[in-house]
């Protein structure tokens, strides 16, 4: 009886594999004649809960299944052409509001991270962020991963680490004030050349596309100080699945979602 029972098992499972197959290839037949986002960025939220639900020791178990779920998430924006993806990895406000134990585990996956995607394909990895409160080691493999990957000319990947959408945005102008004035221009004259091009060229992703798609995991919608100026006329699709449980059908939905909006830009 039980061995009958394990048979059927085994059966719905290759049956729901079957269908799951065939559905993706549905979708990406019909998105191949669509426009998809050039830039997609993701915020892979709900790692700890993950950890949590699974009864795993530490959340550093949900931190590192996160991290092997951006690579595949990766994977699939490069097998679709997408040009930029940015990952949210570690904000300003997880350096100063988790604990020390939790942030040094973290360091070490997001080191580990960088390492990894730099050698695979013809991936360029580029950190966007603030190094301040980041410890030298990691600082050291994101500049290393940056300058190993600098000719390559495959999907360009960001790595938002000791990121903040308001600091950038204050780095941006400390930015510009130095330009100017290293150009001897005066100050009251700062404000005529002041302009929103002038401060995207000057943000963390100064001569990036912005991004098109922003997608969310966990069911939690809000931004979460993410890049703030970037996604003033961005798309947003959020998803229940927690970070590490993301399938491929969930990317495949959002961008299917994504190519049947109409994007006005504020007209």
């Amino acid at each position: 009886m039980d061995y009958r029972r394990d048979v059927r098992k085994r059966e719905m499972r290759l049956g729901r594999g079957i269908l799951y197959g065939l559905y993706k290839r549905r979708i990406r037949r019909w998105l191949a004649t669509q426009e998809l986002p050039r830039h997609v960025a993701m915020i892979l939220d709900g790692n700890r809960r993950w950890a949590k639900q699974r009864l795993l020791e530490t959340a550093a178990h949900g931190h590192r299944a996160g991290a092997a779920k951006f690579r595949e998430f990766l994977i699939w924006c490069d097998d679709l052409d997408i040009d930029v993806a940015t990952l949210y990895l570690l904000s300003t406000d997880n350096l100063t509001g988790r604990h020390s134990e939790e942030l040094e585990e973290l360091f070490d996956i997001i080191a580990d991270l960088a390492e990894d995607l730099s050698r695979f394909r013809n991936w360029r990895v580029q950190h966007v962020g603030s190094t301040d409160g980041l410890p030298a080691r990691l600082v050291a493999s994101l500049e290393a991963a940056a300058e190993r990957t600098r000719s390559n000319t495959g999907l360009h990947i960001n790595l938002a680490v000791g990121y903040g959408g308001r600091r950038e945005i204050a780095d941006a102008m400390c930015s510009i004030v130095r330009a100017h004035e290293s150009e001897g221009g005066a100050l009251d004259t700062l404000a005529e050349i002041l302009t929103p091009e002038l401060i995207g060229d000057h943000l963390y992703t100064g001569g990036q596309p912005d991004p098109d798609l922003v997608i969310r995991t966990s069911g939690e919608q809000r931004l979460s100080d993410f890049m703030l100026w970037q996604s003033a006329h961005s798309e947003f699709y959020f998803v229940e699945a927690l970070g590490p449980d993301l399938r491929e059908v969930d990317f495949l939905r959002a961008l299917r979602d994504y190519a049947t909006r109409h994007r006005r830009f504020g007209s």
